[in-house]
């Protein structure tokens, strides 16, 4: 069965398309009657408005574009749950892409969402991603954009992050206030700008404690910080280094990974080597022994972050400038078993 139209409802009754448009609009000059005949029509017949001719007369989509490295990850599933909250108040349906961690897929991702004429884009940029054209042109085709967890810090757009610099020190400091002075780090790829940060704190934590920094102790996870990462980094360090007494992981995903790998050898947590973690995920209370980590606030970050596109959509709506907004959420320590 076709869908219903306004030229159905008006032939049937025997008034213009924009009687009937008027009517369904619940415009003063138009009888009650007419009204009456209208709406009792367009509910017999099921009709619903076309959206494409709505979008095109309010230029707006009521669509968002999302994209994110990956969907089966706890931190960004709280993170969805953040932003579709935030949609959903105003009504907005939301498009969630995943680019595998791909900055070719995402590009085309971008282009998809504007040729959609999304009225505006959330993007947690993918590790391999080191050029930002793509997020330029969004910006030159005066769509709104928000970045955040992984941002470019060189687009000029509004960012909601953590301080991952600091949260990384907090961490190491924590461990070397618990008496740990061999500490090792499992880093994240050398382009997001977050594992860069961690990075970068964990060094300035040894320095400022008075431990030298050690190139040797820093494992490079290559695997998009999977669970392999954290395993097969344990296996090398403990060839490499048998004495180590901590790590320091980019994920919590590496960290269990790393676990993983100690309990199958007999490693006893932390009596020999303490394990930290990163982002609280769900995992981290389950496995044994329960793993110590900073907790990363996932939904706050996706509620700011849809909170300001939708700030930004309105204003150019309304021909309002639009400033940009720099969010920094706070982090804490979730202390448990593994340290």
């Amino acid at each position: 069965m076709k869908d219903a139209t306004l030229k159905q409802i008006a032939l049937q009754l025997g008034i213009s398309i924009t009687t009937v448009s008027k009517a369904l609009k619940n415009y003063s000059d138009v009888s009650e009657k007419t009204k009456k005949a209208v709406i009792d029509l367009a509910t017999e017949l099921n009709y619903t408005p076309n959206s494409f001719a709505v979008n095109l007369r309010t230029k707006e989509s009521k669509t968002i574009g999302l994209i994110i490295p990956t969907v089966v990850h706890h931190f960004f599933s709280n993170v969805i749950e953040g932003i579709l909250e935030e949609a959903e108040k105003r009504n907005y349906m939301v498009i969630i892409l995943q680019s595998n961690e791909n900055y070719e897929l995402e590009k085309k991702q971008v282009a998809l969402l504007l040729n959609k004429r999304v009225d505006g884009i959330l993007i947690s940029l993918s590790n391999g991603t080191g050029e930002f054209d793509h997020l330029k042109t969004i910006l030159a085709n005066k769509t709104p954009l928000v970045l955040f967890d992984k941002i470019a810090k060189i687009v000029n757009c509004s960012k909601v992050t953590i301080n991952d610099r600091k949260a990384a020190y907090d961490a190491v400091t924590y461990l070397i206030k618990k008496g740990y002075k061999k500490i090792a780090h499992f880093r994240g790829s050398y382009l997001p700008q977050n594992a860069i940060d961690r990075f970068l704190g964990y060094k300035k934590a040894l320095e400022d404690n008075n431990i030298v920094y050690d190139s040797s102790l820093v494992y490079l996870c290559e695997n998009n910080l999977d669970f392999e990462d954290g395993y097969e980094n344990a296996k090398k360090i403990i060839a490499e280094h048998p004495d180590i007494d901590a790590i320091f992981a980019v994920t919590d995903l590496v960290a269990i990974g790393i676990i993983k790998y100690f309990n199958e050898i007999g490693i006893e947590i932390p009596r020999q080597v303490a394990v930290f973690g990163f982002s609280n995920w769900f995992m981290s209370s389950i496995i044994s022994p329960k793993l110590t980590t900073i907790n990363q606030p996932g939904f706050e970050i996706g509620q700011r972050a849809a909170s300001i596109l939708f700030d930004e959509i309105k204003a150019k709506k309304n021909d309002e400038p639009v400033v940009f907004q720099s969010i920094e959420l706070n982090t804490s320590i979730i202390e448990r078993e593994s340290t």
